[in-house]
């Protein structure tokens, strides 16, 4: 009796998904089961270069020796003890991350979007404060989280359809349209939250005009200028935290992703003039700033900052910018390249999602978003080598165009 073919490992994997993983995501058929600075391996053996890093999030690369060893070394120290006692790493995380902004205070959580909804409490405690000003004014195509305050902050109807009805007190403005924002903003109005650089939107940076123009804005009419940097902080745009390259400080920013570098860790640095704003009860996380994330991040921090990885990440991303562009003139399907530092997105004439695809099929893993826009979001110890290889990928993937 002839023998039933071997079912592949990724179909063995796959088809555990289907049957007991909620579909809220359509993933490829690959599965990643080992990394190595920006390389991946599925579990078939087949390598990638990775130029996704977990969505902005492996900033350090794959199986960095800094990062393994910190998780290590705490993991065998002191797991968790929640927030009703002090823990040697968060103190110290918070005191780099106020010393690389504006000073100020920190508070811990897990995600990106728990990170906002964090902002919008912050924004509604002190407008409580100040005159029962309560409405947060955001962008149209922003993207701030998928809880359900932070994905009614986000202006893109295609993440609220099927949640209404949807909380109140969003009011949404055009991004880099300063007359767009003046109008939004009301007496009842207590803070304006935007991005450096719309991520979900398009790979779309704020231009230095709105920036500052907004921060005028906001201290005019006394409303607090909020930031969103869960994607394009921890050094993505060759600076600490994108607001940074707009020569302007905001009065709190959010920050996740790769300040862990995959170790789920999410924050919120608040000025000095907002420190006290929370008080012991109102706000909280149980994970929020554990030993083990906190060590993490330190160790993020600490790698980013020896081995110089803000600079690479301007040198590579100008590469890698400069490289898409000499191949846009060869390439009539390629129609603009934009970003900033390594935080790059290729607009085609056409949906982008094949492109996508093909891109995965020769080797090169990217993300398409804003229907026709790639997002290329390597890690930042991402080498010439490789920021090379990938434009050879996306030549010949752009022979198929």
């Amino acid at each position: 009796m002839k023998e039933p073919p071997l079912q592949r490992a990724t179909d063995r994997i796959a088809e555990l998904y289907r049957r007991y993983v909620l579909p809220t995501y359509a993933p490829p058929s690959i599965a990643l089961v080992r990394g190595e600075g920006a390389l991946v391996w599925d579990a078939e053996g087949r390598e990638y270069l990775d130029f996704l890093a977990g969505i902005a999030v492996s900033v350090l690369g794959h199986a960095h020796p800094a990062l393994v060893r910190a998780i290590q070394q705490q993991a065998g120290r002191l797991i968790h003890c929640s927030n009703l006692y002090y823990n040697e790493h968060q103190g110290e995380l918070a005191r780099e991350l106020a010393g690389r902004s504006m000073g100020g205070a920190c508070f811990f959580c897990n995600s990106g979007a728990e990170a906002n909804e964090a902002l919008i409490k912050l924004a509604r405690l002190w407008g409580s404060k100040s005159g029962g000003r309560w409405r947060i004014v955001t962008m149209r195509n922003s993207f701030h989280g998928r809880t359900l305050a932070t994905l009614t902050a986000t202006g893109q109807a295609k993440v609220q359809r099927g949640f209404e009805p949807l909380p109140d007190g969003f009011d949404y403005a055009e991004f880099n349209d300063l007359d767009s924002v003046r109008s939004a903003i009301t007496d009842r109005t207590a803070a304006v939250l935007v991005e450096a650089v719309q991520g979900e939107g398009g790979v779309v940076p704020a231009s230095s005009g709105f920036l500052a123009g907004l921060r005028r804005l906001c201290t005019e009419t006394g409303v607090l200028l909020l930031m969103d940097e869960v994607q394009c902080g921890m050094g993505r745009t060759g600076r600490w935290f994108g607001w940074q390259h707009y020569g302007i400080e905001p009065d709190a920013f959010s920050l996740a992703k790769g300040l862990g570098g995959g170790f789920p860790i999410g924050a919120i640095v608040v000025a000095p003039g907002l420190a006290e704003v929370f008080q012991p009860g109102q706000h909280a996380s149980t994970f929020g700033g554990t030993p083990l994330a906190c060590a993490a991040a330190r160790a993020v921090l600490e790698t980013i900052e020896r081995d110089r990885l803000l600079d690479n990440a301007a040198v590579r991303g100008a590469q890698l910018m400069d490289g898409l562009r000499h191949l846009q003139k060869s390439v009539p399907a390629f129609v603009e390249v934009r970003g900033m530092g390594l935080m790059v997105g290729l607009v085609l004439d056409r949906p982008s999602k094949p492109f996508e695809t093909r891109l995965r099929e020769l080797g090169l893993l990217a993300l398409s978003t804003a229907d026709r826009v790639v997002r290329f979001l390597p890690p930042l110890i991402v080498s010439e080598r490789d920021v090379a290889r990938a434009l050879e990928i996306v030549a010949a993937a752009a022979l198929d165009l």
